[in-house]
């Protein structure tokens, strides 16, 4: 399943202002240095409504900057159905927001939906959220989201094959 022949990757976690738009700016980033972004769109949602129309966590900002990633011009927004009529990956940071989303999700969708950490080569199932601990929790965030964000983009470019 391809949009208008791009694939289009979801990131989702509970509030849209740390996991996914870390996941968001990363992935992007990283297609942009493989050269396939006319080929892969990129967004994040989240599944609460908490923080709509608010930018990052200013931790995530820093945090993502500090490594090159850009994440300032991305703004909170809620997973809705509509994402499944729209999106050929759809990607949890956890297992509770894999099951919200399971919940939404129309029964004849065909894209992937599961866990981001699935993609990573590391034990790691889960990307943790860092929003109340320390800045190493943002850090931690950053390396797991980079390792999945390498094994997703060549899953796409195998599936694209």
């Amino acid at each position: 399943m391809k949009i208008n022949n791009k694939s289009r990757v979801l990131f989702v976690c509970l509030g849209n202002i740390c996991r996914s738009p870390t996941a968001h700016g990363v992935f992007e980033t990283l297609v942009a240095q493989q050269g396939m972004a006319a080929l892969i769109d990129v967004d994040s949602a989240g599944t609460a409504a908490y923080h709509v129309g608010n930018s990052p966590d200013a931790r995530s900002v820093s945090a993502a900057q500090e490594r090159g990633y850009q994440l300032n011009h991305l703004r909170a927004r809620q997973a809705v159905p509509q994402d499944f009529a729209e999106f050929t990956h759809i990607l949890a940071m956890d297992e509770e927001n894999l099951s919200h989303l399971k919940t939404i999700a129309p029964p004849e969708y065909q894209g992937h939906l599961g866990l981001f950490m699935d993609f990573a080569q590391c034990v790691e199932r889960e990307v943790p959220d860092p929003y109340y601990g320390g800045n190493t929790g943002f850090e931690q965030v950053l390396d797991l989201v980079e390792n999945a964000s390498m094994g997703l983009i060549i899953k796409i470019q195998q599936e694209r094959r």
